[in-house]
This record gives C-alpha cells, sequence and structure tokens, in this order.
C-alpha cells in the first residue's frame, strides 16, 4: 500500500468531514453537557467505507475546521470545544473511525452482520474516551455522572446510527465505486 494521498483520497476525506458536521447540526440536548447528535453515524461509516488512514483523517480534518469554523455541536468552535466536557468523544472519533476502519479493511465485509459487528465495535473507544475525558472535566466518578451521562443515554441511538452506518456501508459495496473498506478482493 503507497502512503501517498491521491486527490480522490483526500476529496473522499473532506467530504466525510463534511458530513461530520453536518451530523453535528443535528444537535439534542440530554442529560449533562454532551448532547446527541448524528455525528456518530458518519464516523462510522468513515471507517466502513473509507478504511483506517482515511476514515481517522477525516475526522482529524474535522476537528481542525472545527478550530475555525462552528462546525461541532451546539455551533461550538475552537480549541477550547476540544478541551471542554465533548473534546473526549471528538478524540474518541478518530480512534473509532481507525479501529472500524482497520476491522473492515482486514474482513473486507460487505454483508450487514459483520459490517454491524464492525460498527459497534466502534462505539467503544468514542465512550471510553469520551467519558473518561468527561469525568475528568466534571472532577468526578459518580456512576449517575459518569456512565448515565457519558455513555448510557447514547446508547440506544448509538445502536441506531450504528445499524444505519452498517445498512449504508452495505449498500455502497454493491456500486463500483471503489471505496477503499470496501473493494472488493480480486
Amino acid at each position: 500500500m503507497h502512503s501517498s494521498l491521491s486527490t480522490r483520497d483526500l476529496a473522499l476525506a473532506a467530504l466525510f468531514a463534511a458530513l461530520i458536521s453536518v451530523g453535528a447540526l443535528v444537535s439534542i440536548p440530554v442529560f449533562g453537557p454532551v448532547p446527541l447528535t448524528l455525528q456518530v453515524l458518519f464516523v462510522l461509516l468513515a471507517g466502513l467505507v473509507l478504511g483506517a488512514r482515511l476514515g481517522a483523517l477525516s475526522v482529524v480534518a474535522y476537528i481542525v475546521v472545527g478550530f475555525a469554523a462552528p462546525v461541532y455541536a451546539q455551533g461550538a468552535s475552537g480549541p477550547g470545544a476540544l478541551v471542554g466536557p465533548a473534546g473526549g468523544y471528538l478524540v474518541g472519533f478518530v480512534a473509532a473511525a481507525y479501529i472500524v476502519g482497520s476491522l473492515a479493511q482486514r474482513s473486507k465485509a460487505q454483508t450487514l452482520w459483520p459490517l454491524l459487528g464492525i460498527a459497534l465495535v466502534g462505539l467503544v473507544p468514542i465512550y471510553a474516551i469520551g467519558a473518561s475525558w468527561l469525568a475528568w472535566q466534571l472532577h468526578t466518578t459518580g456512576f449517575e455522572t459518569v456512565v448515565w451521562g457519558g455513555i448510557v443515554q447514547f446508547v440506544p441511538g448509538d445502536v441506531a446510527k450504528a445499524v444505519a452506518a452498517a445498512l449504508t456501508a452495505r449498500a455502497l459495496s454493491s456500486l463500483p465505486l471503489g471505496l477503499p473498506a470496501l473493494s472488493r478482493p480480486r
């Protein structure tokens, strides 16, 4: 595998960075300072269809754009958002896209159940990094705050987003798009 990025690779990463930004526009306040958004859908989909390197690059590009533009949840921007209560989730997005992408590339999964399993694995780093950072930011280890506010309340919606990402990746795998993680072995 060559290490340079083509114009097409950069365009795909930029497309997913834009989709993650659009996902942040859907921001529903829930218990605690971190809102429910559609970002997870696009982070998981980036990993599933772009693979590890481009999937993670798309999330990093999103984060970098957020330093200057209000593309984070609730219209936030700037480095302060990255070190705020939701910052761990943003870092978790990078890890999730990379892990999901690695698993998708290795398995060459193109059917629903393996794709869904891979997408669900991607939730683990989001929750682990996000809830840990949230607990540190709020100076608490309280169960209600960390587990309920940082993980449990997001699980039903995130499982639905993982299903949507897997269904979308499955549909895209049948198209001759040559997406990195969905390319059929020859």
